[in-house]
């Protein structure tokens, strides 16, 4: 049974990849014919197809190898310097460049000289080849409101998990309390586990955030503690102790092996699914996607780790970077988690969430083969072309995106040993969420 659900929970992933692609390809393809640019193909994953549909001048399809997709579009790259066509060189950099321009002209029919991608006003470029990631990143903030307005999040409450009996502290690693020790002031103040704070020192909150900056600054205060005890309000008083408490950064977060004199009160608070709102749902939101800013830059850094875990002995860091097929495990592994189904599914939701984030901050990457890369040749030649005619300079016409093709492959190249090293980790030393 646990394997039927590890390869259901698979197969879930892999759908939500599909769609995902889908969906990225989709927005090039509406916005390209929007401008009136012919596009001959539309196609989800890569190798053999599998089934392919003709309808109008676009041939809609689905291929063998589910790792990404593709619309091809007349015209990407300008004609050579004549205008024509150049002749197939024998200079390795000159063919790239003449293959990929040969490329972007095939199909060419009468009337398309109209409707070629180059043809089209920086702008419309720059709209076309932002479609794609961008659908990525609407599909990611409406699964990851879904998520957190919808089914929540865990998160700590304040409610009270449990009662610490004596004042310890953080910085010592030991849990029993010595003669020594001074009585908490939960415990003086009566406090027991399942009383749910609901107002601090005449502060109402439901948040534990605000409820722990609340009591850190209340060192040696004398407060009124209101706790919800079975359905009926209890007034607690407590003299809130001065402790070495872990030490707090700006967003909220405890920072590891740091720690700060503040007020304690001597309780361990319960975790919870908790549903956010709106507003906290988008602070929710924008940290993540500070958070996939940096690993995103830390990429390269995490080279040398990730090759140890995969051909060494080193361990494979929860941060590590993962590909499809480590996605896709976990995908299993959530599906075989003895949790309620409804978390399970948010967590389906939250991976494939995770998932569009990156498919749009990557392909915003002012690299080519990525469509960053034509935004970026697309802004220049806008950039270019204004410039000249605000100095009266001649018009220097379409910029040669082609011309960066050499440049292409070599990213390219990278990308794809970087994906295959990523894949060797995925598969002998996989990241486990369990």
């Amino acid at each position: 049974m646990t394997t039927l659900m590890f390869i259901l929970g698979i197969v879930v992933f892999a759908v939500g990849l599909l769609v995902s692609i889908a969906w990225h390809e989709l927005g090039h393809l509406s916005t390209a014919k929007m401008f009136g640019i012919r596009v001959p193909q539309y196609m989800v994953g890569f190798g053999p197809t599998l089934w392919s549909r003709h309808k109008g001048e676009t041939e809609y399809g689905v291929k063998a190898i589910p790792f990404g997709g593709y619309i091809r579009m007349i015209g990407m790259f300008p004609p050579g310097a004549d205008g024509r066509l150049e002749a197939r060189s024998t200079s390795p950099w000159r063919g790239m460049i003449e293959d990929a321009r040969s490329a972007a002209f095939e199909e060419l029919r009468p009337g398309d000289e109209k409707r070629l991608f180059y043809t089209r006003k920086p702008w419309k470029r720059v709209i076309v080849m932002f479609a794609g990631p961008f659908m990525n990143l609407i599909l990611a903030i409406a699964l990851f409101l879904t998520v957190l307005m919808g089914f929540g999040i865990q998160q700590q409450t304040t409610t009270v998990s449990s009662v610490s009996p004596c004042v310890i502290s953080q910085s010592e690693n030991r849990d029993e309390c010595k003669r020594s020790d001074p009585r908490s002031p939960a415990e003086a103040a009566g406090m027991k586990a399942g009383d749910r704070i609901v107002a601090f020192d005449g502060v109402r909150t439901d948040e534990w955030g605000t409820l722990s900056d609340l009591i850190r600054d209340s060192a040696g205060k004398a407060v009124p503690i209101v706790v919800d005890r079975d359905g009926r309000e209890v007034t607690l008083q407590a003299e809130i102790a001065t402790n070495l408490v872990a030490k707090k950064d700006s967003d909220g977060l405890y920072v590891e092996g740091e720690y700060v004199k503040a007020g304690f009160l001597g309780f361990s608070a319960a975790t919870g699914v908790v549903k956010q709102d709106f507003g906290d749902s988008v602070v929710w939101m924008t940290d993540r996607v500070g958070d996939a800013v940096d690993s995103l830059a830390a990429l390269p850094s995490k080279v040398p780790a990730l090759w140890d875990a995969a051909f060494g002995e080193g361990p494979r860091e929860p941060d590590s970077p993962m590909g499809v097929v480590g996605a896709a495990r976990v995908g299993g592994e959530i599906a075989t988690l003895d949790i309620p189904a409804s978390q399970q599914m948010a967590m389906f939701v939250m991976l494939l969430a995770g998932f569009n984030l990156s498919l749009f901050l990557f392909n915003m990457l002012p690299l080519l083969p990525l469509d960053g890369g034509h935004i970026a040749g697309a802004l220049w030649e806008s950039l270019r072309r204004n410039l000249a005619r605000v100095l009266r300079r001649p018009d220097p016409g379409p910029f040669d995106v082609a011309k960066l093709m050499p440049v292409a492959y070599v990213v390219a190249g990278v990308f794809v040993c970087f994906t295959l090293l990523v894949l060797v980790a995925d598969v002998v030393n996989p990241i486990r969420i369990s």
